[in-house]
């Protein structure tokens, strides 16, 4: 009896402590600047919207952060690289943005300079990217944003190789406008097709009568016999011709001897 109480008491401790614990545990503020970033999807360092990035790092890393993006919200990405003198600059630096989804699918920038070349006297250089409405549904064909984890890459994608490992600081702002989450802002006010009222009639209109005339009758009549067509006549040709075929073969193949007697 006296383990059985020990072991509940150590349990209850144990209860006790978890949640403290877990509450210690600090996390990320908006207010506080991020100095690290990823180098790879795994290994992307995350970014809350409003948070501020300023990262040192070398020409040639792949720089990776991560976010999240809820339904209805349009992100906006704004990038300064601060570059090397010029004095130990080879020649020009292209240096592009890209973001994925929680697929890895790469979503699109509708407006921004997504790719930008500095020149070897520049130095900093600024990239943007405004990416499209999260929407709360899609197609399973479609690539349209969900809501998730998103991951942003920073590469230099084009630079003389004697420029790689010189020192680059990198500013990043992510920036969240909330909106609708319905679809493109799209609402449907009014049905698309009228309602009806099954097993009603319509009513006749006013001077029409509901017995047809007799000349309508008559046309009626002889619209239900109508002439052979051409195909028609093809086909009981067709058929003649073959009958006579039959039979002069049957006349050939049974009694030779009149045909030539």
């Amino acid at each position: 009896m006296r383990y059985v109480l020990t072991g509940l008491a150590a349990l209850a401790c144990l209860a006790v402590a978890g949640p403290a614990a877990a509450d210690d545990t600090p996390s990320p503020s908006p207010s506080a600047t991020v100095g690290t970033a990823g180098t790879s999807f795994l290994t992307a360092t995350e970014v809350k919207p409003g948070q501020q990035v300023r990262v040192s790092a070398s020409t040639g890393d792949y720089q990776y952060w991560s976010f999240d993006a809820a339904a209805g919200e349009t992100d906006r990405l704004a990038i300064t690289i601060t570059l090397p003198t010029s004095a130990s600059r080879h020649g020009p630096a292209t240096w592009t943005v890209d973001v994925f989804d929680g697929l890895r699918r790469r979503q699109p920038c509708t407006a921004g300079s997504q790719t930008a070349t500095a020149a070897t006297g520049t130095a900093s250089l600024a990239l943007h990217c405004l990416l499209r409405q999260v929407r709360s549904w899609a197609d399973p064909w479609s690539d349209e944003p969900l809501p998730g984890t998103y991951y942003v890459r920073l590469s230099a994608t084009g630079l003389p190789d004697q420029d790689l490992g010189l020192p680059v600081q990198t500013d990043l702002s992510i920036t969240a406008k909330k909106g609708d989450a319905q679809p493109d802002n799209a609402r449907l006010k009014a049905p698309l097709s009228p309602e009806t009222g099954p097993g009603s009639t319509t009513a006749p209109q006013a001077g029409s009568s509901a017995a047809p005339s007799a000349a309508e009758e008559g046309d009626h009549f002889w619209n239900r016999f109508s002439w052979p067509s051409a195909r028609w006549w093809w086909t009981i040709g067709g058929g003649l011709l073959a009958a006579v075929a039959g039979v002069g073969g049957y006349r050939l193949t049974r009694h030779p001897r009149r045909w030539f007697s």
